[in-house]
């Protein structure tokens, strides 16, 4: 089988549910944005010295694929994401943040390769978010896709700073308004 068809040729794509649309609609630029998260994700597991955040990095890998099946499907009957995925980055962002010390100042991108690429997917899954949310005004979105995004933006941060605390930070922070990184 070639991996080229040809049949995108001329601006259209097909979608999960067979539909033939534009490729820079509004729910493509939305699921194309969301496989960026995981390309970012697999990059931070892949640099990652932490063994919890790489299990959870591939965990949300596996739940990015179905977020891009939800959103690559006209509104239908079956539905992808659920409560329980949510729920589940809430689980590992309250495991996590549970051992990492209090926030006390800015944390500036980098520190080391795993929280740098952390850091990039938390940014892509925000922007994702921002295209699912202008999509779903003008089609059908389940809830659920959004408020999972919201989660992994939230869920990289967290697994950021967890990557952050491998490393030993030469400047402690000691006042307000300080940075990190």
């Amino acid at each position: 089988m070639k991996v080229y068809t040809k049949t995108g040729d001329k601006g259209l794509t097909g979608l999960l549910t067979g539909e033939r649309i534009e490729k820079d609609s509004l729910r493509v630029e939305a699921y194309g944005t969301i496989d960026e998260i995981s390309s970012a994700l697999g990059l931070a597991r892949v640099w990652s010295k932490n063994t919890e955040v790489k299990e959870i990095i591939y965990n949300s890998q596996k739940v990015l694929m179905m977020l891009m099946a939800e959103v690559a499907s006209v509104a239908g009957d079956t539905h992808y994401i659920t409560q329980e995925h949510s729920a589940q980055f809430e689980q590992y962002i309250d495991q996590l943040d549970a051992k990492l010390p209090p926030l006390n100042a800015f944390i500036i991108p980098g520190g080391n390769a795993g929280a740098a690429a952390l850091d990039l997917a938390r940014t892509v899954t925000r922007r994702a978010e921002r295209q699912v949310l202008r999509l779903s005004r003008q089609e059908e979105v389940s809830e659920h896709v959004l408020i999972t995004l919201n989660r992994l933006s939230d869920l990289c941060f967290i697994l950021s700073r967890t990557e952050l605390v491998e490393i030993k930070v030469e400047n402690k922070v000691k006042e307000k308004g300080d940075f990190i990184g």
